[in-house]
Protein backbone atom coordinates (compact mmCIF):
# COMPACT_ATOMS: atom_id res chain seq x y z
CA UNK A 1 0.00 0.00 0.00
CA UNK A 2 0.62 3.44 -0.60
CA UNK A 3 0.53 6.62 2.41
CA UNK A 4 0.43 10.13 1.19
CA UNK A 5 1.73 12.47 3.51
CA UNK A 6 1.53 15.99 2.84
CA UNK A 7 3.63 18.47 4.89
CA UNK A 8 4.31 22.28 4.71
CA UNK A 9 7.29 20.91 6.73
CA UNK A 10 6.78 23.56 9.44
CA UNK A 11 6.30 20.62 12.31
CA UNK A 12 8.93 18.48 12.03
CA UNK A 13 8.43 16.86 15.73
CA UNK A 14 5.12 16.16 15.12
CA UNK A 15 6.19 14.74 11.39
CA UNK A 16 7.89 12.34 12.82
CA UNK A 17 5.47 10.70 15.28
CA UNK A 18 3.34 11.06 11.90
CA UNK A 19 5.64 8.88 10.14
CA UNK A 20 6.90 6.56 12.59
CA UNK A 21 2.69 5.91 13.59
CA UNK A 22 3.24 4.63 9.85
CA UNK A 23 6.29 3.01 9.51
CA UNK A 24 5.48 0.89 13.01
CA UNK A 25 2.83 -0.80 11.39
CA UNK A 26 2.68 -4.30 11.15
CA UNK A 27 1.54 -4.19 7.45
CA UNK A 28 3.97 -2.58 5.86
CA UNK A 29 3.49 0.64 3.75
CA UNK A 30 5.56 2.71 1.29
CA UNK A 31 5.64 6.11 2.23
CA UNK A 32 5.30 9.16 -0.07
CA UNK A 33 6.15 12.84 1.39
CA UNK A 34 5.14 16.49 -0.42
CA UNK A 35 6.74 18.69 0.74
CA UNK A 36 8.39 22.17 -0.41
CA UNK A 37 11.67 21.85 -1.82
CA UNK A 38 14.99 22.05 -0.17
CA UNK A 39 13.45 21.29 3.56
CA UNK A 40 16.57 19.78 5.13
CA UNK A 41 14.22 18.21 7.99
CA UNK A 42 11.85 17.13 5.68
CA UNK A 43 14.33 14.89 4.01
CA UNK A 44 16.24 14.09 7.19
CA UNK A 45 12.85 12.50 8.48
CA UNK A 46 12.05 10.90 5.08
CA UNK A 47 15.36 9.10 5.63
CA UNK A 48 14.75 7.52 8.42
CA UNK A 49 11.27 5.85 6.97
CA UNK A 50 12.47 5.18 3.33
CA UNK A 51 10.14 7.60 2.14
CA UNK A 52 9.95 9.20 -1.14
CA UNK A 53 10.21 13.15 -1.03
CA UNK A 54 8.06 14.78 -3.88
CA UNK A 55 8.11 18.92 -4.42
CA UNK A 56 5.00 20.69 -3.08
CA UNK A 57 2.50 21.84 -6.39
CA UNK A 58 0.65 24.63 -4.45
CA UNK A 59 -2.38 22.94 -2.94
CA UNK A 60 -2.95 20.46 -0.50
CA UNK A 61 -5.56 17.84 -2.99
CA UNK A 62 -2.84 18.95 -5.91
CA UNK A 63 -0.22 17.35 -3.16
CA UNK A 64 -2.43 14.32 -2.48
CA UNK A 65 -3.39 13.68 -6.04
CA UNK A 66 0.59 14.19 -7.14
CA UNK A 67 1.49 11.47 -4.33
CA UNK A 68 -0.83 8.66 -4.78
CA UNK A 69 0.03 9.23 -8.86
CA UNK A 70 3.61 7.50 -7.53
CA UNK A 71 1.45 4.50 -6.80
CA UNK A 72 3.15 1.29 -8.91
CA UNK A 73 1.14 -1.74 -9.83
CA UNK A 74 1.97 -3.43 -6.77
CA UNK A 75 -0.27 -0.82 -4.02
CA UNK A 76 -3.49 -1.86 -3.93
CA UNK A 77 -4.41 0.56 -1.26
CA UNK A 78 -3.63 3.98 -0.92
CA UNK A 79 -4.55 6.84 1.62
CA UNK A 80 -3.36 9.50 2.65
CA UNK A 81 -2.24 11.09 5.98
CA UNK A 82 -2.06 14.79 7.58
CA UNK A 83 1.33 15.60 8.65
CA UNK A 84 0.20 15.97 12.68
CA UNK A 85 -1.87 13.14 13.19
CA UNK A 86 -1.50 9.26 13.84
CA UNK A 87 -2.15 5.96 12.45
CA UNK A 88 -2.92 3.55 15.89
CA UNK A 89 -1.36 0.47 16.59
CA UNK A 90 -3.01 -2.54 14.08
CA UNK A 91 -4.26 0.46 11.77
CA UNK A 92 -3.34 -1.21 8.84
CA UNK A 93 -4.11 -4.65 9.40
CA UNK A 94 -7.39 -3.97 10.49
CA UNK A 95 -8.14 -2.32 7.08
CA UNK A 96 -6.55 -3.81 4.84
CA UNK A 97 -8.30 -7.00 6.53
CA UNK A 98 -11.53 -5.64 5.93
CA UNK A 99 -10.95 -5.06 2.41
CA UNK A 100 -9.09 -8.51 1.40
CA UNK A 101 -12.44 -10.19 3.05
CA UNK A 102 -14.20 -8.27 1.26
CA UNK A 103 -13.91 -8.10 -2.17
CA UNK A 104 -16.37 -5.07 -3.54
CA UNK A 105 -15.77 -2.76 -1.00
CA UNK A 106 -13.50 -0.01 -1.95
CA UNK A 107 -13.16 1.76 1.23
CA UNK A 108 -12.03 0.37 4.61
CA UNK A 109 -12.53 2.62 7.52
CA UNK A 110 -12.65 2.79 11.29
CA UNK A 111 -12.90 5.22 14.41
CA UNK A 112 -10.97 7.98 15.34
CA UNK A 113 -9.50 9.98 18.20
CA UNK A 114 -9.40 13.78 18.41
CA UNK A 115 -6.61 14.71 20.12
CA UNK A 116 -5.17 18.44 21.30
CA UNK A 117 -2.07 19.46 19.99
CA UNK A 118 -0.20 17.65 23.13
CA UNK A 119 -1.45 14.52 22.18
CA UNK A 120 -4.16 14.44 24.95
CA UNK A 121 -7.70 12.71 24.22
CA UNK A 122 -10.68 14.90 23.15
CA UNK A 123 -13.07 12.31 21.68
CA UNK A 124 -13.88 9.79 19.99
CA UNK A 125 -15.64 9.77 16.50
CA UNK A 126 -17.40 6.24 16.36
CA UNK A 127 -19.87 6.56 13.90
CA UNK A 128 -19.48 3.15 12.45
CA UNK A 129 -21.85 2.00 10.12
CA UNK A 130 -24.19 4.92 10.33
CA UNK A 131 -22.00 6.80 8.60
CA UNK A 132 -22.09 5.56 5.56
CA UNK A 133 -25.80 6.01 5.14
CA UNK A 134 -25.98 9.41 5.97
CA UNK A 135 -23.09 10.43 3.70
CA UNK A 136 -25.26 11.61 0.94
CA UNK A 137 -27.27 14.36 2.79
CA UNK A 138 -25.69 14.00 6.25
CA UNK A 139 -22.88 15.39 8.13
CA UNK A 140 -19.49 13.34 6.82
CA UNK A 141 -19.00 11.16 9.74
CA UNK A 142 -16.52 8.97 8.26
CA UNK A 143 -13.04 9.57 9.84
CA UNK A 144 -10.17 10.20 6.28
CA UNK A 145 -7.43 9.46 8.70
CA UNK A 146 -6.84 6.07 8.89
CA UNK A 147 -9.07 4.89 6.12
CA UNK A 148 -7.92 2.97 3.34
CA UNK A 149 -8.51 3.39 -0.58
CA UNK A 150 -8.74 0.38 -2.66
CA UNK A 151 -5.75 1.87 -5.56
CA UNK A 152 -8.02 0.68 -8.51
CA UNK A 153 -11.24 2.42 -6.89
CA UNK A 154 -9.03 5.83 -6.35
CA UNK A 155 -7.81 5.66 -10.16
CA UNK A 156 -11.36 5.07 -11.66
CA UNK A 157 -12.74 8.26 -9.87
CA UNK A 158 -9.95 10.41 -10.94
CA UNK A 159 -8.16 10.86 -7.44
CA UNK A 160 -9.35 14.12 -5.56
CA UNK A 161 -10.92 16.85 -6.71
CA UNK A 162 -8.64 20.42 -6.93
CA UNK A 163 -11.52 22.80 -7.47
CA UNK A 164 -12.29 21.31 -3.28
CA UNK A 165 -10.45 23.18 -0.79
CA UNK A 166 -11.42 21.77 1.96
CA UNK A 167 -14.52 18.76 0.89
CA UNK A 168 -12.52 16.88 -1.73
CA UNK A 169 -12.50 13.61 0.84
CA UNK A 170 -16.23 14.25 0.93
CA UNK A 171 -16.24 14.30 -2.63
CA UNK A 172 -14.07 11.87 -2.87
CA UNK A 173 -15.97 9.30 -0.58
CA UNK A 174 -19.01 9.93 -2.50
CA UNK A 175 -17.94 8.89 -5.89
CA UNK A 176 -16.14 5.90 -4.26
CA UNK A 177 -19.47 4.93 -2.79
CA UNK A 178 -21.31 4.51 -6.16
CA UNK A 179 -18.59 2.33 -7.06
CA UNK A 180 -19.31 -0.28 -3.74
CA UNK A 181 -19.27 -0.20 -0.27
CA UNK A 182 -17.24 1.50 2.60
CA UNK A 183 -17.10 -0.62 5.42
CA UNK A 184 -16.56 -0.10 9.03
CA UNK A 185 -13.58 -1.97 10.79
CA UNK A 186 -15.08 -1.58 14.44
CA UNK A 187 -12.19 0.08 16.10
CA UNK A 188 -10.12 2.72 16.71
CA UNK A 189 -7.76 3.34 13.82
CA UNK A 190 -6.12 7.08 14.07
CA UNK A 191 -5.79 10.24 15.78
CA UNK A 192 -6.37 13.40 14.11
CA UNK A 193 -4.77 16.62 15.99
CA UNK A 194 -7.61 19.29 16.63
CA UNK A 195 -6.09 23.31 16.99
CA UNK A 196 -7.57 25.33 18.47
CA UNK A 197 -7.19 27.83 15.41
CA UNK A 198 -6.93 24.81 12.84
CA UNK A 199 -10.54 26.34 10.95
CA UNK A 200 -11.12 30.28 11.42
CA UNK A 201 -14.99 31.07 10.97
CA UNK A 202 -14.42 31.57 7.65
CA UNK A 203 -12.71 28.67 6.92
CA UNK A 204 -15.54 27.15 8.40
CA UNK A 205 -17.97 28.43 6.53
CA UNK A 206 -16.22 27.69 3.26
CA UNK A 207 -15.93 23.79 4.16
CA UNK A 208 -19.44 23.90 4.90
CA UNK A 209 -20.46 25.74 1.66
CA UNK A 210 -18.44 23.33 -0.31
CA UNK A 211 -19.51 20.27 1.48
CA UNK A 212 -23.40 21.02 0.01
CA UNK A 213 -21.05 21.43 -3.21
CA UNK A 214 -20.46 17.74 -2.99
CA UNK A 215 -23.75 16.54 -1.66
CA UNK A 216 -25.60 18.32 -4.19
CA UNK A 217 -24.10 16.86 -7.23
CA UNK A 218 -23.95 13.56 -6.21
CA UNK A 219 -28.28 13.32 -5.83
CA UNK A 220 -30.89 12.45 -8.37
CA UNK A 221 -32.31 15.73 -9.92
CA UNK A 222 -35.45 15.64 -7.55
CA UNK A 223 -33.11 15.12 -4.70
CA UNK A 224 -31.25 18.11 -5.79
CA UNK A 225 -34.39 20.22 -5.77
CA UNK A 226 -35.20 19.22 -2.09
CA UNK A 227 -31.55 19.60 -0.48
CA UNK A 228 -32.61 22.64 1.28
CA UNK A 229 -34.50 20.73 3.72
CA UNK A 230 -31.94 19.10 5.47
CA UNK A 231 -28.89 21.71 4.37
CA UNK A 232 -29.72 23.72 7.07
CA UNK A 233 -30.25 21.42 10.38
CA UNK A 234 -26.48 19.77 9.18
CA UNK A 235 -24.72 23.29 8.62
CA UNK A 236 -25.96 24.25 12.57
CA UNK A 237 -25.22 20.17 14.00
CA UNK A 238 -21.64 20.63 12.35
CA UNK A 239 -20.83 23.88 13.72
CA UNK A 240 -22.24 22.87 17.26
CA UNK A 241 -19.69 19.44 16.87
CA UNK A 242 -16.81 21.40 15.76
CA UNK A 243 -17.18 24.50 18.92
CA UNK A 244 -17.85 21.67 21.46
CA UNK A 245 -14.84 20.03 20.35
CA UNK A 246 -12.55 23.33 20.27
CA UNK A 247 -13.93 23.84 23.67
CA UNK A 248 -12.42 20.97 25.17
CA UNK A 249 -9.09 21.47 23.35
CA UNK A 250 -9.54 24.89 24.98
CA UNK A 251 -10.67 23.47 28.29
CA UNK A 252 -7.36 20.67 28.58
CA UNK A 253 -5.56 23.63 27.18
CA UNK A 254 -6.15 25.95 30.03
Amino acid sequence: MLIVVPTLGSRPALLRECLASIASQSVPADIVIVAPAGNADVAALAAEVNAKVLDDPGSLPAAINLGAAAAEDHHEYVNWLGDDDLLDPGSLQATTRALDSTPTAVVAYGACRYIDESGSELWISRAGPWATRILAWGPDLIPQPGMLIRAQAWNRVGGVDESFRFAFDLDLLLKLKALGPLIDVGSVVSSFRWHGDSLTVSDRTTSLAESERARRRSLSPMARRLAWIWERPVRFATRIAAAEVSRRARRQAS
